[in-house]
Parts: C-alpha cells; structure tokens; sequence
C-alpha cells in the first residue's frame, strides 16, 4: 500500500495544483465559474475511487476476480475426465474421509426387528419392570470413529460369535446402568435413577450389568437362528475403549442403536458388529425376505419333480454284443447269419440309452415276447421288490 501512494499521490496533488492554477487564472475573466465548479468537484470524486481502487488491489490482490469452471472443480474435487478417474482431491476428500459405503443387507434388519421383541419380553421377566425396547437407527461407521464419539463413562462389553469366530461390541451407557442397578436393587418406581459421575463402577454395578448382557446376548443368538444358527459367548468387560479394540480402526462396522424404557427411568444399548464378522452369513443378509433363493424357484422345481416320473422312456434289451471287423461287415448279405453267444435261458440286457438299467430273463407273457427284471446292471444285486 506504501508503494501505490508514493507513486500514485504526487502525480494527484501536481494535477490537483495545476487545475486550482487554471480555475485562478479563468476567474478574472468572470464567465464559466459553474462549469468548474463541476469539474473540481468530479475530479475529486474520481481521485477518490482511484485511491480506493488501489487500497483494495493492496489488501485483497484481485478481490473481484471471478474463478472458470476448470478451477471451480478443482477446489471441489471433481476430475474433469469423468467420475472414478483417480482419486478425490479437495472439498470431495474431506466428505469422502468420513463417509463408509457399503452394501446393505436387508435381512440384519429384520432380525434386529426380531432382536427388540425378544428382549421386551425377556428383558421384563429378567427386572420385573415394564420395558420398552426400541431400535433407533442402524448405520454403518468406522470402528475407529465409533470408539472415540463413545459418551463415557460406559461399559463395554466385548462377545464372541463362535460360529463365525470373530467378535463384536456391547455398549451400555451411563444412563441405562445406573436404571438396571436402580432396578435390580429395589429402586421404587417414579423415582429417577441417581447418576454419581466421575467414580469408577463398583464391583455389584459389574455383575448386574454383566448378567445384563448375558440376557441380551441370548436374545441375539435367539434372533440369528432362523438365518444362521450362532452362539454369542461374553468374553470381557471394559469401562476403557482403549482396551475393547476388536478389529483395525480403520474397518467398517454395523451400529445399532437401541432404546431402552422403564418407564420414568431408563438409557441406551448400543451393538456394534464388524462386516468381519458378519461376512460368513453375507450372502444369507443380502437376501430380501427370510428364505430366499437366488435364481431358484421350489415351486417349479417340486412341479418338474411331479412331472418327471410321469415321463416316457425308451428301453432297449440286448440279447448280447458282437465285435466285428469292417470288412467282415461289408461282406453281409441278406441271409447272413450272426452268432450270438448266448443262451435260451441267459441273462438279456436293459438300455435306456446308452446306460445299463437292469438284467432279467427273456420269456413270454400273453403271446408277448418279455423280460423279467432279475437285478440291477450296476450292483448286481436284486432290485428291491
């Protein structure tokens, strides 16, 4: 700013003075005072956007520069060559960083559907309380994220599918322990829990909580059977997040978070699974509606089943088999004789095809050439009656 008034107000004042000389010297001659007036008055004007022209360019640079759509996309990470053609940069990787993208699968909603009605009632025989339970969301999150946005103190309980042999996270906040305490001890009803923080959890307030979880974790185990029969083992419990890593940070997870009422009391359950984990039963989670079979149909099958035995077959009985040469075969005429090795009462082939079905005995039946079946072509045994 130093260096556009030491250039720029001199050349001002020189030009301010020279003018101020004319309008003196044009006063003696009485005519056009008006018009100067206007004149001095709109060159004063004019210096003064001048020099707030040049403030501005001092301050700002080009302040009123308008950017072209190519740096636009650059600040926001767009690739000009189309989408996916290298990695996000800009606004688009900071969105990008905390956001987790996976497939959905239908059936894990279901079966936590399945997991609320359970507890409810499993849950009001264990504290002889009226429970709700209700499921408030389910996402998808880093398990990194996950540990550090947990509102201590809590418990963590750490489980283990055993089927699946990999693990998963129960958390039980502040609220919902000191409600199960409150409860299991004989707390009256209508009175709120009583909350004293910052104290580590005593002994009794483990063993309630843990039995707690045990109750849960047979619910869970209870909805999984109809998809995939599984056993969720308590492992550990934690109070420090530190210690309840299960899988990297940077792993994918499946939160859901449920709400647990008795009336004027009560708090919040939390069950984190790792794709990890659930990926033995993928495929089963995927499915639309419990049973389904992808690409398959049952009702046509039992009807193509049902309509097979009622299918029509060729048999063919071979009296018996002889190898001949080419030349020998050329030289038949009619009346040829062929020598079979066989007798009246040997065993006569069946073919469907070229597969061996049976074997049985040649004989008559009401003026009809027949075969009785003796046994199987394969087992050599005789056919079940």
């Amino acid at each position: 700013m130093s260096d556009t008034d030491s250039t720029d107000t001199p050349d001002q004042d020189a030009m301010a003075e020279a003018w101020a000389a004319e309008a003196g010297a044009d006063d003696g001659d009485g005519g056009g005072d008006g018009d100067q007036d206007a004149m001095a008055d709109e060159w004063a004007a004019m210096m003064d956007d001048d020099a707030d022209d040049a403030d501005a360019a001092a301050q700002g640079g080009s302040s009123n520069r308008v950017l072209n759509q190519d740096e636009i996309d650059s600040l926001l990470g767009f690739d000009s060559d189309g989408i996916g053609g290298g990695d996000n940069s800009g606004i688009m990787a900071l969105i990008n960083s905390a956001m987790v993208n996976y497939e959905r699968l239908p059936m894990l909603e279901v079966v936590y559907d399945r997991l609320v009605r359970m507890m409810s009632t499993s849950l009001r025989n264990f504290t002889s309380d009226n429970v709700e339970v209700s499921l408030d969301q389910i996402t998808s999150i880093r398990f990194g994220d996950y540990l550090n946005s947990i509102p201590l103190p809590a418990m963590l309980s750490v489980f283990k599918a055993e089927e699946w042999d990999n693990y998963g996270l129960l958390v039980v906040d502040s609220a919902m322990i000191y409600s199960i305490v409150d409860v299991l001890l004989g707390g009256r009803r209508g009175t709120a829990a009583m909350r004293i923080e910052g104290r580590p959890y005593t002994t009794i307030e483990r063993n309630l909580v843990e039995r707690m979880v045990h109750v849960v974790l047979s619910d869970l185990s209870a909805a999984f059977d109809p998809l995939s029969p599984v056993t969720f083992r308590f492992d550990r419990l934690e109070t420090n997040p530190r210690f309840a890593t299960i899988v990297r940070p940077g792993n994918a997870a499946m939160l859901a978070k449920l709400r647990i009422d008795m009336e004027d009391r009560g708090g919040g359950l939390e069950m984190l699974i790792p794709y990890a984990t659930l990926e033995p039963v993928r495929e089963l989670l995927l499915q639309m509606f419990m049973g389904e079979k992808f690409g398959r149909d049952s009702i046509w099958e039992n009807h193509l089943a049902s309509q097979l035995w009622q299918t029509e077959v060729t048999m063919s009985a071979v009296l018996d088999e002889v190898t001949s040469s080419l030349r020998e075969v050329l030289n038949w005429r009619v009346g040829s004789q062929l020598t079979l090795n066989t007798r009246p009462d040997g065993l006569v082939g069946l073919r469907c095809g070229d597969v061996s079905m049976f074997e049985g005995r040649m004989g008559r039946r009401k003026g009809n050439i027949a075969v009785r079946i003796g046994q199987d072509a394969d087992t050599q045994q005789e056919p079940q009656p």
